[in-house]
């Protein structure tokens, strides 16, 4: 049994980096050609599509409101396990990722994240701030932005969420663009941190009714914080009631 978990793993670790790489030239393309940040999201989705069906993951995506033509959004998903990103990657709308910068260690792939998405240094002031100022840039280039609001995976009693960051509330108000709640339910038992098996399970993602910032002012940080933080963490008790 172990050496077939083992061999799943190695499995699962040569069809991310296949897709990858067969897929790396058409992500040149936007870090070539700006204008054509779209393709992220799209690319983004072929690959997580492809990724789930060859380890015979079923997914389901739950979209609970209907997105404007061209409207802007910041996605802010809860975050439990490694599997949460290229869950996130199934994301319907097309948006970068702005998150640590452990990504950019890994050969080749660091180098791709890094021209197309926002990372940050969060032991480094100088770094958070950068990535505030570019996270309003890239809203104003008219991109959708994925941040996880927690920081990363640390709680250590999942499905507990940890205190939210400000960063993507702050840049939802002072830009007055919608911030969308993700709850990602099952992902921390399909593949928990510390561990690199997956348990088959169906990957859940629910896209809540985004929560307008208009008129909001950056007092209003924390209510909009809160609020957010409460709408993901009752879907996940819910979620786990029912399931």
């Amino acid at each position: 049994m172990q050496i077939f978990r083992w061999g799943y793993t190695f499995y699962a670790a040569l069809i991310f980096v296949t897709l990858f790489i067969l897929l790396l030239p058409f992500f040149c393309v936007p870090i070539v050609f700006k204008s054509r940040h779209k393709w992220i999201g799209q690319l983004n989705r072929i690959w997580a599509k492809l990724f789930f069906w060859l380890l015979f993951f079923k997914n389901k995506n739950e979209l609970r409101f209907t997105p404007l033509k061209n409207g802007q959004y910041i996605f802010c998903p809860n975050h439990f396990s490694y599997l949460d990103i290229p869950t996130m990657g199934l994301n319907p709308i097309s948006s970068i990722f702005v998150g640590k910068n452990d990504m950019e260690k890994v050969p080749l792939f660091g180098w791709m994240y890094r021209k197309l998405h926002i990372t940050v240094d969060r032991n480094s002031m100088k770094s958070k701030y950068s990535t505030i100022i570019n996270s309003l840039k890239a809203v104003d280039e008219g991109k959708n932005l994925m941040i996880f609001p927690e920081g990363g995976m640390l709680t250590t009693e999942p499905p507990k969420m940890v205190r939210f960051k400000d960063g993507a509330f702050r840049v939802a108000i002072e830009k007055q663009i919608p911030i969308v709640p993700v709850t990602i339910p099952f992902n921390w038992i399909i593949l928990p941190d510390g561990s690199w098996t997956p348990k088959r399970r169906l990957l859940k993602v629910i896209y809540h009714e985004p929560l307008e910032t208009k008129g909001l002012t950056l007092e209003d940080v924390a209510t909009l914080r809160q609020k957010t933080y409460e709408i993901i963490d009752q879907e996940l008790k819910q979620q786990l009631d029912e399931n």
